[in-house]
Parts: C-alpha cells; sequence; structure tokens
C-alpha cells in the first residue's frame, strides 16, 4: 500500500535547462526523492501564479518551478516572468493560509544535474517538515 504520509509535489521545469538537468540527472543515476512529477514546459515563463494555485487546489503538498538562469532564457525573458508569477502566486497562497516555504523557484541549467537533485531533495524535505497541505 502506497505510504500516504509521503508529500506529494508538483514540478515545472523549461524545457531547454532545467528538464535537460532533471534528465541528466535520471541517466547518471542521481538519487533524489521520487515524491516530485515533473511536467515539462516549453519555458518557465508559462508557469502562472493561476497554474500554480491549481497545483495546490488539485492536492499538491508542494510545487517546484525550475527554469534556465537569469540572462540563460531561450525566449528572452521568461525565467523573468516566471520569477514575477512565483512571488506572485507566494502572496497569494499567503492570503490563503497556505505556507509560501511550499513554493519554490530554482534556476538549473542542462549540465547542473547534481545541483538539480540536491534542489529536490532539500525542497521534498522541507514539505515533510511542513507535513500535508491544507489546500486540497
Amino acid at each position: 500500500m502506497k505510504d500516504q504520509s509521503e508529500p506529494r509535489i508538483v514540478g515545472f521545469a523549461c524545457n531547454w535547462c532545467s528538464y535537460a538537468g532533471a534528465d541528466l540527472a535520471g541517466v547518471s543515476k542521481m538519487q533524489y526523492p521520487p515524491n516530485i512529477r515533473m511536467i515539462r514546459v516549453m519555458c518557465s515563463g508559462r508557469v502562472s501564479a493561476g497554474l500554480i494555485l491549481d497545483a495546490f487546489e488539485k492536492g499538491a503538498d508542494g510545487v517546484f518551478v525550475s527554469g534556465c538562469h537569469i540572462g540563460d532564457c531561450h525566449y528572452g525573458f521568461g525565467n523573468r516572468y516566471a520569477q514575477a508569477q512565483v512571488e506572485k502566486a507566494k502572496r497569494l497562497i499567503d492570503m490563503l493560509g497556505i505556507e509560501k516555504e511550499r513554493l519554490e523557484l530554482v534556476w538549473v541549467s542542462a549540465t547542473e544535474a547534481e545541483r538539480f537533485a540536491q534542489a529536490v531533495t532539500e525542497f521534498v524535505e522541507r514539505i515533510r517538515k511542513l507535513g500535508k497541505s491544507k489546500s486540497g
């Protein structure tokens, strides 16, 4: 039987950098918790505050957004837009009584598999300590 106490985390990763970094972590057999369900988006700038809120509404205990480093976005400014949307979502979830620590934004390039695995591991541990979200 599946352990219901394990946190459910939704991850959004840009196609060009972060998803490639996650893929490299997998091919390199780097260990990180399997709690995260990655969704590939063409650009982290496609992740709106509404999409983040929707993930929480549907039962996510945490939301992890990852994109290209600032200045490296393949679409020019998508990661800056993502940064603004994550900040907006943090304000909104705080008003809804959801801890802002349940939302993380991390910049990961295609060659940073170790950084990706470490960021996911640290985030999952933080969410475990916070416990289940009251949002869903």
